[in-house]
C-alpha cells in the first residue's frame, strides 16, 4: 500500500508513519505534505500512485477541505484532527474514517482494517464515495428549491439535466433548459445525489444519466458527452474519470 500523509505537525506525521510501519512493514509513505497548496500540487502530479490518504483537517494555510475545491480526489481518506466539529464535512467527501488526536495504534489499526474490508468487497478502481453511500443506505436528495425573482420553485431531481460550476457559482440546468443558481458546491452535490443517476465527469460538471444523448470518443483517453438540452456544448470527461464513467454508464457502479 502506498500512502500520502497531509499533516502540518512534524511529530504527528512521524508518529503516524511509525504506526503504519508497525501495522504493515510493506506500507510505503510516498510523501508528507503540510499545506493546502502543497497538497494540491502534489496530488495533481502523483495522485494515481497512492492507495490511501491520511489528511489532517486544520493546516497552516487553511482547512484541508479547501483541497477539494482545486482537485478531484478519487482515493480513500482517513481524516486526522484534534477537533470533532468537522465530522459531517469529512463524510461529505470520500472519507473512510475520522480519527481524533492523539491517535493511538489501536485507532489506526481499526481504520486500516476498514480499508481492507472495502478492498475485499469492491474493486480498487471503484469510486469509494459511492461505496460508502451504498453501504450507508442513505436516502438521496429528491428535489431542490430554487429562486426566480420573488418565487421559490421546487424542482424534482429527475427533471434536472446537469449541474455545473463557473467560478464559485453553481448552476442547476433542467431538462427544459431552465437555469438556476443554487447554494451548493459540486462536492456537496456528490454527497447528496443518487450516484446511480448522477456522475461527475470533471471538475465542473455533474450529469444526469437520463440527460445523456450521445457519448463520443474525443481522444485516446477522453470522452465527449452530449446532453439535452445543451447538445451544442462540449462536455469532456477528465482522463482519470473515464474508467469510472464507463462503469457507471454501463450500470456497474
Amino acid at each position: 500500500m502506498q500512502v500520502l500523509i497531509i499533516e502540518d505537525e512534524a511529530l504527528a506525521a512521524e508518529k503516524l508513519e511509525r504506526y503504519l510501519k508497525q501495522y504493515d512493514a510493506s506500507i510505503e509513505v510516498l510523501a508528507v505534505v503540510s499545506s493546502v497548496s502543497e497538497s494540491v500540487g502534489w496530488l495533481k502530479k502523483h495522485q494515481e500512485r497512492i492507495d490511501l490518504i491520511f489528511m489532517d483537517i486544520q493546516l497552516y494555510d487553511g482547512l484541508s477541505f479547501d483541497i477539494f475545491q482545486e482537485i478531484d480526489i478519487e482515493k480513500p481518506i482517513i481524516f486526522t484532527t484534534s477537533y470533532d466539529q468537522y465530522t459531517l464535512d469529512a463524510f461529505k467527501v470520500n472519507s473512510i474514517d475520522y480519527l481524533l488526536k492523539p491517535i493511538t495504534y489501536t485507532d489506526l489499526s481499526r481504520a486500516l482494517q476498514k480499508v481492507k474490508q472495502l478492498e475485499d468487497h469492491f474493486s480498487a478502481s471503484t469510486d469509494v464515495r459511492r461505496i460508502l453511500r451504498k453501504l450507508s443506505g442513505k436516502r438521496f436528495k429528491e428535489r431542490f428549491l430554487v429562486q426566480t425573482g420573488e418565487r421559490i420553485i421546487s424542482i424534482d431531481t429527475d427533471l434536472i439535466s446537469h449541474f455545473y460550476a463557473e467560478g464559485r457559482t453553481v448552476y442547476l440546468i433542467t431538462m427544459d433548459g431552465d437555469k438556476y443558481i443554487i447554494d451548493y458546491k459540486l462536492e456537496q452535490l456528490e454527497g447528496i445525489l443518487d450516484p446511480s443517476v448522477f456522475f461527475r465527469i470533471n471538475r465542473s460538471y455533474i450529469l444526469n444519466l437520463h440527460a445523456i444523448e450521445t457519448v463520443l470518443v474525443y481522444s485516446s483517453s477522453r470522452l465527449k458527452i452530449e446532453v439535452k438540452p445543451n447538445r451544442d456544448k462540449e462536455l469532456i470527461t477528465s482522463r482519470d474519470r473515464v474508467p469510472a464513467f464507463k462503469k457507471w454508464y454501463a450500470g456497474e457502479l
